[in-house]
């Protein structure tokens, strides 16, 4: 078959890679100029890790992990360690694998076989059935006819705006922003990870190979803001943080405060009761992203593509494969996002309360204590 993927994202090439492979010809296509490596450490979580393997890429990206998560330890005022990552209550199994996202995107990229390209530069502006197949039209004013349109587009993806409609109407957001900003001071170090909570927000250092990132979380009610306007979420963390000036805040508002490449958004969920309509079908986050709360979009959109490919090759119907691709994922789909409100209770303690408890019970596991 004739596939398009819109989004050469980490969902989007799994898809590229799994159909193409199976002698589909694929094309993706990705509206930036190049492929996007930044990103904090993403996980490959218990049976995604099966999926990677399947994909013959294990080896290459067990040889790519690190110990961002291990190395993060929640600090007092006076930056003074008071518990560790429970790394056995966030872990699927003792084989889950973090890992730069730069370089997973890179491994998948390397492995896509000759049957699948990418087209950067270009997007899907319209979609439309026509007999046995999708038309589609780009923002670059090309078209194309394809048997199946998969939308691997992310959160905010526009092949599901133009299937099921605006995003009000399947976006659940999860009262939490998140932020990160550029530590250049810093990079080049190495060691321990520090989280510091005041009630209801989180700030901390992340050093992962050479590089180091200040990290802001906090709980807040949806912000109407200018997403063109560069300097309004800036605005929207300093007022979340005012009068806040224990341990590092101050320093790494500035941080946030200097760099051009800050990046902020919301913690959201996508719940559809369908990821297919005719000829589309949605994989990772553009149906079901379980926000980055849960630790396991990543997952998600490996284990996603995987299922989608095998449907496609067992069942030779697409109708029925994408009812079949269903079947398989929205378990995990379901565990993944009922994990986020555990995730945003232990980053994000609501009081100082709360505080104390959470590191009390981190405390009291890490020595077996009941």
């Amino acid at each position: 078959m004739n596939i398009l993927v819109s989004g050469a994202g980490i969902a989007g090439l799994a898809c590229a890679l799994e159909l193409g492979t199976r002698g589909h010809d694929v094309t993706v296509v990705e509206y930036a100029r190049e492929l996007r490596l930044t990103g904090t450490p993403i996980d490959i979580r218990g049976d995604a890790v099966e999926a990677v393997d399947q994909m013959g890429l294990l080896a290459r990206i067990r040889g790519q992990r690190i110990r961002m998560s291990e190395l993060t330890q929640f600090v007092d005022s006076r930056g003074e360690p008071v518990a560790r990552i429970p790394m056995a209550e966030i872990s699927d199994s003792s084989d889950d694998i973090e890992l730069l996202r730069a370089d997973l995107i890179g491994i998948l990229a390397d492995a896509l076989p000759d049957t699948a390209a990418i087209r950067f530069g270009d997007s899907v502006e319209t979609l439309a059935a026509a007999g046995d197949g999708v038309a589609v039209g780009f923002v670059s004013g090309r078209t194309g006819l394809y048997d199946l349109v998969i939308g691997a587009d992310g959160q905010h993806s526009a092949v599901r705006r133009l299937i099921f409609g605006p995003g009000e109407n399947y976006l659940r957001h999860l009262g939490v922003y998140f932020a990160l900003a550029d530590l250049s001071g810093e990079a080049g170090g190495e060691g321990i990870n520090s989280i510091y909570n005041v009630p209801g927000r989180m700030a901390g250092v992340f050093r992962y190979q050479g590089k180091a990132v200040a990290n802001f979380q906090f709980r807040s009610e949806p912000i109407d803001y200018d997403h063109h306007d560069p300097d309004a979420p800036k605005k929207i963390l300093f007022d979340a943080f005012a009068g806040y000036r224990s341990w590092r805040i101050p320093e790494l508002l500035d941080a946030a405060r200097a760099d051009p490449a800050f990046y902020f958004t919301s913690a959201s969920q996508i719940h559809l009761p369908s990821w297919h309509r005719g000829r589309v079908v949605l994989v990772g986050d553009a149906g079901y992203s379980p926000a980055y709360l849960s630790g396991r979009g990543t997952s998600l959109a490996l284990t996603g593509a995987h299922f989608l490919a095998e449907e496609l090759e067992r069942c030779g119907d697409h109708a029925a494969a994408f009812v079949q691709y269903e079947a398989r994922q929205r378990p995990y789909v379901t565990f993944a996002q009922g994990r986020a409100a555990s995730g945003r209770d232990r980053m994000l303690p609501p009081t100082w309360a709360a505080i104390a408890a959470r590191n009390k019970a981190l405390r009291a596991s890490a020595t077996g204590a009941r």
